[in-house]
Protein backbone atom coordinates (compact mmCIF):
# COMPACT_ATOMS: atom_id res chain seq x y z
CA UNK A 1 0.00 0.00 0.00
CA UNK A 2 1.05 3.59 -0.60
CA UNK A 3 1.95 5.85 2.31
CA UNK A 4 2.62 9.56 2.22
CA UNK A 5 4.68 11.88 4.41
CA UNK A 6 4.46 15.67 4.16
CA UNK A 7 6.90 16.49 6.98
CA UNK A 8 9.39 17.82 4.45
CA UNK A 9 6.92 20.57 3.55
CA UNK A 10 6.44 21.87 7.10
CA UNK A 11 9.15 24.56 6.85
CA UNK A 12 7.37 26.05 3.84
CA UNK A 13 3.66 25.69 4.62
CA UNK A 14 1.50 26.87 7.51
CA UNK A 15 -0.99 24.40 8.95
CA UNK A 16 -3.95 26.66 8.24
CA UNK A 17 -2.85 27.02 4.60
CA UNK A 18 -2.66 23.25 4.21
CA UNK A 19 -6.03 22.74 5.90
CA UNK A 20 -7.63 25.19 3.46
CA UNK A 21 -6.29 23.19 0.51
CA UNK A 22 -7.47 19.93 2.06
CA UNK A 23 -10.98 21.38 1.95
CA UNK A 24 -10.47 22.22 -1.71
CA UNK A 25 -9.22 18.69 -2.29
CA UNK A 26 -12.33 17.33 -0.59
CA UNK A 27 -14.46 19.22 -3.11
CA UNK A 28 -12.34 17.90 -5.98
CA UNK A 29 -12.63 14.38 -4.52
CA UNK A 30 -16.42 14.74 -4.55
CA UNK A 31 -16.30 15.92 -8.17
CA UNK A 32 -14.26 12.89 -9.18
CA UNK A 33 -16.34 10.41 -7.22
CA UNK A 34 -19.62 12.01 -8.27
CA UNK A 35 -18.59 11.53 -11.91
CA UNK A 36 -20.27 14.75 -13.04
CA UNK A 37 -17.16 16.80 -13.75
CA UNK A 38 -15.43 17.61 -17.02
CA UNK A 39 -14.27 14.50 -18.87
CA UNK A 40 -16.55 12.20 -16.87
CA UNK A 41 -16.95 9.89 -19.88
CA UNK A 42 -13.30 8.80 -19.32
CA UNK A 43 -13.59 7.42 -15.79
CA UNK A 44 -13.50 3.72 -16.58
CA UNK A 45 -10.02 3.47 -15.03
CA UNK A 46 -11.47 4.05 -11.56
CA UNK A 47 -12.94 0.55 -11.28
CA UNK A 48 -10.52 -1.38 -13.50
CA UNK A 49 -8.84 -3.17 -10.57
CA UNK A 50 -12.13 -4.85 -9.66
CA UNK A 51 -13.68 -4.94 -13.14
CA UNK A 52 -10.99 -6.90 -15.01
CA UNK A 53 -12.44 -10.42 -15.38
CA UNK A 54 -10.44 -13.57 -14.77
CA UNK A 55 -11.24 -14.55 -18.35
CA UNK A 56 -9.17 -11.61 -19.65
CA UNK A 57 -6.21 -12.63 -17.50
CA UNK A 58 -6.48 -16.17 -18.85
CA UNK A 59 -6.66 -14.86 -22.43
CA UNK A 60 -3.38 -13.01 -21.84
CA UNK A 61 -1.83 -16.14 -20.40
CA UNK A 62 -3.09 -18.22 -23.33
CA UNK A 63 -1.15 -16.01 -25.75
CA UNK A 64 1.92 -16.26 -23.51
CA UNK A 65 1.66 -20.06 -23.54
CA UNK A 66 0.96 -20.26 -27.29
CA UNK A 67 3.97 -18.13 -28.14
CA UNK A 68 6.14 -20.13 -25.77
CA UNK A 69 5.10 -23.27 -27.66
CA UNK A 70 6.14 -21.57 -30.93
CA UNK A 71 9.55 -20.81 -29.45
CA UNK A 72 9.05 -17.03 -29.40
CA UNK A 73 11.94 -15.38 -27.57
CA UNK A 74 11.32 -11.76 -28.59
CA UNK A 75 8.10 -9.73 -28.36
CA UNK A 76 7.97 -6.30 -30.00
CA UNK A 77 5.38 -4.09 -28.30
CA UNK A 78 4.38 -1.25 -30.61
CA UNK A 79 2.72 1.83 -29.16
CA UNK A 80 3.32 5.40 -28.04
CA UNK A 81 2.49 7.45 -24.96
CA UNK A 82 0.04 5.66 -22.72
CA UNK A 83 0.10 2.73 -25.12
CA UNK A 84 3.56 1.75 -23.92
CA UNK A 85 4.76 3.73 -20.90
CA UNK A 86 2.83 1.81 -18.25
CA UNK A 87 3.90 -1.57 -19.57
CA UNK A 88 7.49 -0.44 -19.94
CA UNK A 89 7.47 1.00 -16.43
CA UNK A 90 6.26 -2.29 -14.94
CA UNK A 91 8.58 -4.51 -16.98
CA UNK A 92 11.66 -2.36 -16.31
CA UNK A 93 10.84 -2.23 -12.60
CA UNK A 94 10.24 -5.96 -12.20
CA UNK A 95 12.99 -7.33 -14.44
CA UNK A 96 16.52 -8.25 -13.43
CA UNK A 97 18.51 -5.20 -14.43
CA UNK A 98 21.18 -7.18 -16.28
CA UNK A 99 20.01 -10.75 -16.92
CA UNK A 100 17.09 -11.95 -19.05
CA UNK A 101 13.89 -13.05 -17.35
CA UNK A 102 13.96 -16.84 -16.99
CA UNK A 103 11.27 -18.64 -18.95
CA UNK A 104 9.99 -15.53 -20.71
CA UNK A 105 10.75 -13.76 -23.99
CA UNK A 106 12.57 -10.47 -24.13
CA UNK A 107 10.07 -7.60 -24.51
CA UNK A 108 11.21 -4.55 -26.47
CA UNK A 109 9.34 -1.43 -27.52
CA UNK A 110 8.84 0.29 -30.86
CA UNK A 111 6.52 2.89 -32.38
CA UNK A 112 7.37 5.46 -29.73
CA UNK A 113 9.66 7.53 -31.98
CA UNK A 114 10.51 8.17 -35.63
CA UNK A 115 14.24 7.49 -35.46
CA UNK A 116 15.41 5.51 -38.49
CA UNK A 117 18.47 4.22 -36.64
CA UNK A 118 16.34 3.00 -33.74
CA UNK A 119 14.00 1.09 -36.03
CA UNK A 120 16.83 -0.34 -38.14
CA UNK A 121 18.63 -1.61 -35.07
CA UNK A 122 15.39 -3.03 -33.72
CA UNK A 123 15.01 -5.00 -36.93
CA UNK A 124 18.59 -6.27 -36.52
CA UNK A 125 17.40 -7.83 -33.27
CA UNK A 126 14.15 -9.12 -34.78
CA UNK A 127 16.06 -10.85 -37.56
CA UNK A 128 18.20 -12.70 -35.01
CA UNK A 129 15.20 -13.80 -32.96
CA UNK A 130 12.04 -15.87 -32.99
CA UNK A 131 9.71 -12.89 -32.91
CA UNK A 132 6.12 -11.91 -32.28
CA UNK A 133 4.39 -8.55 -32.02
CA UNK A 134 1.79 -6.73 -29.94
CA UNK A 135 0.52 -3.59 -31.64
CA UNK A 136 -1.43 -1.07 -29.56
CA UNK A 137 -3.40 1.71 -31.21
CA UNK A 138 -6.98 2.88 -30.89
CA UNK A 139 -7.11 4.08 -34.48
CA UNK A 140 -4.26 2.28 -36.21
CA UNK A 141 -3.26 5.49 -37.96
CA UNK A 142 -1.09 7.25 -35.34
CA UNK A 143 2.08 7.88 -37.31
CA UNK A 144 4.81 6.55 -35.03
CA UNK A 145 3.28 3.14 -34.22
CA UNK A 146 1.78 2.79 -37.71
CA UNK A 147 5.20 3.18 -39.34
CA UNK A 148 6.80 0.68 -36.97
CA UNK A 149 4.00 -1.84 -37.37
CA UNK A 150 4.08 -1.69 -41.15
CA UNK A 151 7.79 -2.57 -41.11
CA UNK A 152 7.56 -5.27 -38.42
CA UNK A 153 4.44 -6.80 -39.96
CA UNK A 154 6.02 -7.01 -43.39
CA UNK A 155 9.01 -8.85 -41.93
CA UNK A 156 6.91 -11.30 -39.92
CA UNK A 157 4.74 -12.08 -42.94
CA UNK A 158 7.80 -12.83 -45.08
CA UNK A 159 9.52 -14.99 -42.45
CA UNK A 160 6.71 -16.96 -40.80
CA UNK A 161 3.87 -18.97 -42.27
CA UNK A 162 1.99 -18.45 -39.01
CA UNK A 163 2.52 -14.66 -39.00
CA UNK A 164 -1.12 -13.92 -38.18
CA UNK A 165 -0.75 -16.01 -35.01
CA UNK A 166 2.29 -13.96 -34.02
CA UNK A 167 0.49 -10.62 -34.07
CA UNK A 168 -1.94 -9.41 -31.41
CA UNK A 169 -3.80 -6.13 -31.83
CA UNK A 170 -5.03 -4.07 -28.88
CA UNK A 171 -7.41 -1.60 -30.45
CA UNK A 172 -10.95 -0.27 -30.71
CA UNK A 173 -13.80 -2.74 -30.29
CA UNK A 174 -15.58 -1.84 -33.53
CA UNK A 175 -13.82 0.69 -35.74
CA UNK A 176 -10.52 1.99 -37.02
CA UNK A 177 -7.80 0.90 -39.41
CA UNK A 178 -6.17 -1.54 -36.99
CA UNK A 179 -9.48 -3.17 -36.09
CA UNK A 180 -10.26 -3.60 -39.80
CA UNK A 181 -6.85 -5.13 -40.48
CA UNK A 182 -7.11 -7.44 -37.47
CA UNK A 183 -10.46 -8.74 -38.71
CA UNK A 184 -9.14 -9.23 -42.23
CA UNK A 185 -5.98 -11.05 -41.11
CA UNK A 186 -7.47 -12.98 -38.20
CA UNK A 187 -5.28 -11.45 -35.49
CA UNK A 188 -6.22 -12.12 -31.91
CA UNK A 189 -7.43 -8.86 -30.40
CA UNK A 190 -8.02 -7.11 -27.11
CA UNK A 191 -10.10 -3.98 -26.65
CA UNK A 192 -8.93 -0.55 -25.57
CA UNK A 193 -11.94 0.57 -23.49
CA UNK A 194 -13.69 3.67 -24.83
CA UNK A 195 -13.94 5.16 -21.34
CA UNK A 196 -10.24 4.86 -20.45
CA UNK A 197 -7.72 7.35 -21.81
CA UNK A 198 -4.28 6.15 -22.84
CA UNK A 199 -2.38 7.55 -19.87
CA UNK A 200 -4.78 5.76 -17.51
CA UNK A 201 -4.68 2.46 -19.40
CA UNK A 202 -1.91 0.47 -17.69
CA UNK A 203 -4.46 -1.82 -15.99
CA UNK A 204 -6.25 -2.59 -19.27
CA UNK A 205 -4.90 -5.08 -21.85
CA UNK A 206 -2.67 -2.22 -23.05
CA UNK A 207 -0.46 -2.84 -20.03
CA UNK A 208 -1.56 -6.24 -18.79
CA UNK A 209 -0.76 -8.28 -21.91
CA UNK A 210 2.86 -7.10 -22.31
CA UNK A 211 3.43 -7.54 -18.56
CA UNK A 212 2.15 -11.13 -18.72
CA UNK A 213 4.29 -11.86 -21.79
CA UNK A 214 7.34 -10.59 -19.90
CA UNK A 215 6.71 -13.20 -17.22
CA UNK A 216 5.05 -11.25 -14.43
CA UNK A 217 1.95 -11.69 -12.25
CA UNK A 218 -0.86 -9.35 -13.23
CA UNK A 219 -3.23 -10.88 -10.69
CA UNK A 220 -0.96 -9.54 -7.95
CA UNK A 221 -0.81 -6.16 -9.73
CA UNK A 222 -4.59 -5.94 -9.95
CA UNK A 223 -4.87 -6.94 -6.28
CA UNK A 224 -2.49 -4.17 -5.28
CA UNK A 225 -4.50 -1.67 -7.31
CA UNK A 226 -7.78 -2.95 -5.86
CA UNK A 227 -6.50 -2.64 -2.29
CA UNK A 228 -5.22 0.87 -3.00
CA UNK A 229 -8.59 1.79 -4.53
CA UNK A 230 -10.32 0.60 -1.36
CA UNK A 231 -7.97 2.70 0.76
CA UNK A 232 -8.71 5.83 -1.27
CA UNK A 233 -12.51 5.60 -1.13
CA UNK A 234 -12.81 7.42 2.20
CA UNK A 235 -12.98 11.21 2.12
CA UNK A 236 -10.73 11.84 5.11
CA UNK A 237 -7.64 13.86 5.92
CA UNK A 238 -5.70 10.58 6.05
CA UNK A 239 -6.47 9.82 2.39
CA UNK A 240 -3.04 9.82 0.70
CA UNK A 241 -4.42 11.02 -2.65
CA UNK A 242 -6.20 13.95 -1.00
CA UNK A 243 -3.03 14.88 0.88
CA UNK A 244 -0.92 14.71 -2.28
CA UNK A 245 -3.38 16.76 -4.34
CA UNK A 246 -3.72 19.35 -1.60
CA UNK A 247 -0.02 19.91 -0.91
CA UNK A 248 1.14 19.99 -4.53
CA UNK A 249 -1.56 22.53 -5.47
CA UNK A 250 -0.78 24.63 -2.40
CA UNK A 251 2.91 24.70 -3.30
CA UNK A 252 2.03 25.60 -6.88
CA UNK A 253 -0.65 28.23 -6.32
CA UNK A 254 0.60 29.89 -3.13
CA UNK A 255 4.35 29.28 -2.97
CA UNK A 256 5.45 29.73 -6.58
CA UNK A 257 6.59 26.13 -7.00
CA UNK A 258 5.99 25.54 -10.69
CA UNK A 259 8.08 22.37 -11.14
CA UNK A 260 7.61 19.01 -9.45
CA UNK A 261 10.51 16.56 -9.61
CA UNK A 262 9.69 12.90 -9.09
CA UNK A 263 12.69 11.31 -7.37
CA UNK A 264 13.66 7.71 -6.85
CA UNK A 265 16.80 6.23 -5.39
CA UNK A 266 16.05 2.99 -7.28
CA UNK A 267 17.28 2.90 -10.91
CA UNK A 268 14.67 0.26 -11.76
CA UNK A 269 12.01 2.94 -11.24
CA UNK A 270 13.28 5.25 -13.98
CA UNK A 271 10.28 4.51 -16.17
CA UNK A 272 7.90 5.15 -13.30
CA UNK A 273 9.05 8.74 -13.73
CA UNK A 274 8.41 8.61 -17.48
CA UNK A 275 4.91 7.21 -16.96
CA UNK A 276 4.15 9.73 -14.20
CA UNK A 277 5.31 12.65 -16.36
CA UNK A 278 2.79 11.82 -19.06
CA UNK A 279 0.02 11.22 -16.52
CA UNK A 280 0.41 14.59 -14.84
CA UNK A 281 1.77 16.64 -17.73
CA UNK A 282 -1.00 15.64 -20.12
CA UNK A 283 -3.73 15.80 -17.47
CA UNK A 284 -2.88 19.19 -15.95
CA UNK A 285 -0.79 21.09 -18.49
CA UNK A 286 -3.45 23.10 -20.28
CA UNK A 287 -5.24 26.46 -20.29
CA UNK A 288 -1.97 28.22 -19.43
CA UNK A 289 -1.42 26.48 -16.12
CA UNK A 290 -0.16 23.28 -14.52
CA UNK A 291 2.89 22.04 -12.62
CA UNK A 292 5.75 21.03 -14.90
CA UNK A 293 6.62 17.36 -14.18
CA UNK A 294 10.27 16.29 -14.26
CA UNK A 295 12.00 13.17 -12.95
CA UNK A 296 15.45 12.14 -11.74
CA UNK A 297 17.19 9.05 -10.38
CA UNK A 298 19.37 9.66 -7.33
CA UNK A 299 22.12 9.40 -6.39
CA UNK A 300 23.08 9.33 -10.08
CA UNK A 301 21.48 12.65 -10.98
CA UNK A 302 22.77 14.37 -7.86
CA UNK A 303 26.03 14.48 -9.80
CA UNK A 304 24.37 16.27 -12.73
CA UNK A 305 21.18 18.01 -11.55
CA UNK A 306 22.02 18.30 -7.86
CA UNK A 307 23.59 21.74 -8.16
CA UNK A 308 20.51 23.27 -9.77
CA UNK A 309 18.14 21.56 -7.36
CA UNK A 310 20.18 22.77 -4.40
CA UNK A 311 20.86 26.34 -5.47
CA UNK A 312 19.06 27.15 -8.72
CA UNK A 313 15.89 29.19 -9.12
CA UNK A 314 13.53 28.29 -6.27
CA UNK A 315 10.60 27.18 -8.41
CA UNK A 316 10.56 23.48 -7.63
CA UNK A 317 9.56 20.84 -5.10
CA UNK A 318 10.39 17.15 -4.92
CA UNK A 319 8.26 14.05 -4.54
CA UNK A 320 10.38 11.04 -3.61
CA UNK A 321 9.13 7.52 -4.21
CA UNK A 322 10.68 5.65 -1.30
CA UNK A 323 11.12 1.87 -1.36
CA UNK A 324 11.19 0.52 2.18
CA UNK A 325 12.76 -2.88 1.50
CA UNK A 326 15.39 -3.90 -1.04
CA UNK A 327 15.03 -7.20 -2.92
CA UNK A 328 18.63 -8.30 -2.49
CA UNK A 329 21.46 -8.14 0.05
CA UNK A 330 24.99 -6.84 -0.63
CA UNK A 331 27.36 -6.15 2.29
CA UNK A 332 30.45 -3.96 2.06
CA UNK A 333 33.63 -5.82 3.03
CA UNK A 334 36.80 -4.75 4.81
CA UNK A 335 40.10 -4.02 3.05
CA UNK A 336 43.51 -4.18 4.75
CA UNK A 337 44.93 -1.14 2.93
CA UNK A 338 41.73 0.92 3.11
CA UNK A 339 42.97 3.15 0.28
CA UNK A 340 39.39 4.05 -0.59
CA UNK A 341 38.77 4.96 3.08
CA UNK A 342 35.63 2.85 3.24
CA UNK A 343 36.48 0.58 6.17
CA UNK A 344 34.18 2.65 8.38
CA UNK A 345 31.37 1.09 6.32
CA UNK A 346 32.63 -2.49 6.57
CA UNK A 347 29.78 -4.82 7.46
CA UNK A 348 27.08 -2.39 6.32
CA UNK A 349 24.57 -3.13 3.59
CA UNK A 350 24.82 -1.00 0.46
CA UNK A 351 21.15 -0.16 1.00
CA UNK A 352 22.11 1.46 4.34
CA UNK A 353 24.30 3.87 2.35
CA UNK A 354 21.44 4.49 -0.06
CA UNK A 355 19.07 5.32 2.79
CA UNK A 356 21.53 7.71 4.39
CA UNK A 357 22.06 9.37 0.99
CA UNK A 358 18.29 9.77 0.73
CA UNK A 359 17.98 11.28 4.19
CA UNK A 360 20.99 13.53 3.66
CA UNK A 361 19.60 14.73 0.34
CA UNK A 362 16.20 15.45 1.87
CA UNK A 363 17.74 17.60 4.62
CA UNK A 364 20.06 19.41 2.21
CA UNK A 365 17.25 20.22 -0.19
CA UNK A 366 14.98 21.44 2.59
CA UNK A 367 17.82 23.73 3.69
CA UNK A 368 18.07 24.82 0.04
CA UNK A 369 14.40 25.81 -0.11
CA UNK A 370 12.98 22.71 -1.80
CA UNK A 371 9.83 21.26 -0.16
CA UNK A 372 9.83 17.46 0.17
CA UNK A 373 6.98 14.97 -0.27
CA UNK A 374 7.56 11.25 0.32
CA UNK A 375 5.50 8.50 -1.28
CA UNK A 376 6.42 5.10 0.22
CA UNK A 377 5.88 1.53 -0.94
CA UNK A 378 7.04 -1.62 0.80
CA UNK A 379 9.07 -3.09 -2.08
CA UNK A 380 9.18 -3.17 -5.88
CA UNK A 381 6.89 -6.03 -6.89
CA UNK A 382 3.69 -6.51 -8.85
CA UNK A 383 1.43 -5.82 -5.88
CA UNK A 384 3.06 -2.53 -4.95
CA UNK A 385 3.34 -1.36 -8.56
CA UNK A 386 -0.40 -1.90 -8.96
CA UNK A 387 -0.95 0.17 -5.83
CA UNK A 388 1.25 3.07 -6.91
CA UNK A 389 -0.23 3.09 -10.41
CA UNK A 390 -3.71 3.46 -8.97
CA UNK A 391 -2.61 5.97 -6.34
CA UNK A 392 -1.07 8.33 -8.85
CA UNK A 393 -4.03 7.99 -11.24
CA UNK A 394 -6.60 8.73 -8.54
CA UNK A 395 -4.56 11.58 -7.07
CA UNK A 396 -4.19 13.03 -10.57
CA UNK A 397 -7.96 13.21 -11.00
CA UNK A 398 -8.36 14.96 -7.64
CA UNK A 399 -5.45 17.31 -8.27
CA UNK A 400 -6.61 18.39 -11.72
CA UNK A 401 -10.16 19.05 -10.56
CA UNK A 402 -8.74 21.08 -7.66
CA UNK A 403 -6.80 23.08 -10.24
CA UNK A 404 -10.01 23.59 -12.24
CA UNK A 405 -8.80 21.53 -15.21
CA UNK A 406 -10.38 18.68 -17.16
CA UNK A 407 -7.92 15.85 -16.42
CA UNK A 408 -9.07 13.62 -19.26
CA UNK A 409 -8.56 15.55 -22.48
CA UNK A 410 -5.40 16.59 -24.32
CA UNK A 411 -6.27 19.17 -26.97
CA UNK A 412 -2.71 20.44 -27.26
CA UNK A 413 -1.16 17.23 -28.53
CA UNK A 414 -2.71 17.64 -31.97
CA UNK A 415 -0.75 20.78 -32.88
CA UNK A 416 2.53 19.06 -33.78
CA UNK A 417 0.68 16.33 -35.66
CA UNK A 418 -1.05 18.82 -37.96
CA UNK A 419 2.25 20.50 -38.79
CA UNK A 420 3.97 17.15 -39.34
CA UNK A 421 1.20 15.90 -41.63
CA UNK A 422 1.37 19.13 -43.63
CA UNK A 423 5.16 18.86 -44.00
CA UNK A 424 4.85 15.19 -45.01
CA UNK A 425 2.24 16.25 -47.58
CA UNK A 426 -0.37 13.88 -46.24
CA UNK A 427 -3.49 13.89 -48.44
CA UNK A 428 -6.07 16.29 -47.07
CA UNK A 429 -3.50 18.70 -45.65
CA UNK A 430 -2.69 20.60 -48.87
CA UNK A 431 -3.86 23.98 -47.57
CA UNK A 432 -1.90 23.61 -44.36
CA UNK A 433 1.17 22.60 -46.38
CA UNK A 434 1.06 25.83 -48.35
CA UNK A 435 0.64 27.91 -45.23
CA UNK A 436 3.42 26.24 -43.31
CA UNK A 437 5.87 26.45 -46.22
CA UNK A 438 5.51 30.21 -46.12
CA UNK A 439 6.84 30.17 -42.54
CA UNK A 440 10.01 28.15 -43.05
Amino acid sequence: MVKISLGGCNPFVKKEEYNAYVQKAFAAFDELQGEKGAGNDFLGWKTLPVDIPESLVKDCEAIRDDWAARGVNLVVVIGIGGSYLGARCAIEALSHQFLPQKGAPRVVFAGNNLSEDYLAELMDLVEQSNAACVVISKSGTTTEPAVAFRIVKEYLEKKYKDASERIVAITDAKKGALKTLATQEGYRTFVVPDNVGGRFSVLTPVGLLPIVLAGFDIRAMLKGAADEREALLAKTEDNAAIQYAAIRNLLYSEKGKKVEILVSFEPRLQYLGEWWKQLYGESEGKEGCGIYPASVIFTTDLHSMGQFIQEGERVLFETTVKVENAKRSVVIGSDAQNLDQLNYLAGEHVEHCNRMAQLGTKLAHIDGGVPQIEISIDRVDEYNLGAIFYFFEFACGVSAYLLGINPFNQPGVEAYKKNMFALLRKPGYEAQTEEILKRI
